[in-house]
C-alpha cells in the first residue's frame, strides 16, 4: 500500500486510524455518558488552546462544528476543569472561553494515561517491544507534525 510512496488518501486514512486509536485510549472510567464525542471535545479544546478568550460562535466558525456541538464540548470541558468561562466585557451576553490556569484531576488522568493498551489492541499484538517501537515512531511524528504544522497549511495565497 505504501511501497511507491504515500498519497493523500493513504495519509488521510492513517490519520483517521490514529484518531480512532487515540479515542479508544481515552480513559472513561467513572464518566457519565455524553452526547458530545471525544473527537469533538478534543477539537474544541485544541481551538481554545490556540485562541483563548473566544466565544462559542467564534470556535464554531473556526472548527466548522455546529454551535450546539461546541456548546456541549465547552460544557464537558468546563465540568472536567479543563477550561473556564467568563462574561465578555464588551457584550455581557456572550461567554468567553479559555484554558483553566491549573491542571484539573481529570486532565491529569488523561495526560498520564498511556496509549499502549489501545495501540496493542489495534496492532493485534501483545508484544511490548512491537508496541514500544510503534509508540516511538508516533512520538517522532508528533514532534515533527505539531499543531503549528496545520497553521502553515492554512496560509492563504496573496
Amino acid at each position: 500500500m505504501y511501497g511507491a510512496g504515500m498519497n493523500g488518501v493513504e495519509l488521510f486514512l492513517l490519520g483517521r486510524t490514529l484518531m480512532k486509536i487515540g479515542e479508544e485510549a481515552m480513559p472513561t472510567e467513572g464518566l457519565p455518558k455524553y452526547t458530545t464525542s471525544v473527537r469533538t471535545v478534543l477539537i474544541v479544546a485544541s481551538d481554545i488552546l490556540g485562541h483563548p478568550d473566544s466565544a462559542i460562535g467564534e470556535i464554531a466558525a473556526r472548527t466548522g462544528l455546529p454551535q450546539s456541538q461546541v456548546s456541549g464540548a465547552v460544557a464537558r470541558l468546563r465540568e472536567a476543569g479543563s477550561i473556564v468561562t467568563a462574561p465578555d466585557p464588551r457584550d455581557r451576553r456572550r461567554m468567553l472561553v479559555r484554558q483553566a490556569p491549573g491542571v484539573s484531576e481529570r486532565v491529569a488522568v488523561v495526560r498520564s494515561t498511556s496509549v499502549d493498551g489501545a495501540l496493542a489492541t489495534a496492532l493485534g499484538t501483545d508484544d511490548p517491544e512491537e508496541v514500544a517501537e510503534v509508540t516511538a515512531m508516533l512520538e517522532t511524528l508528533a514532534g515533527r507534525l505539531t499543531p503549528e504544522t496545520l497553521a502553515r497549511l492554512r496560509v492563504e495565497p496573496t
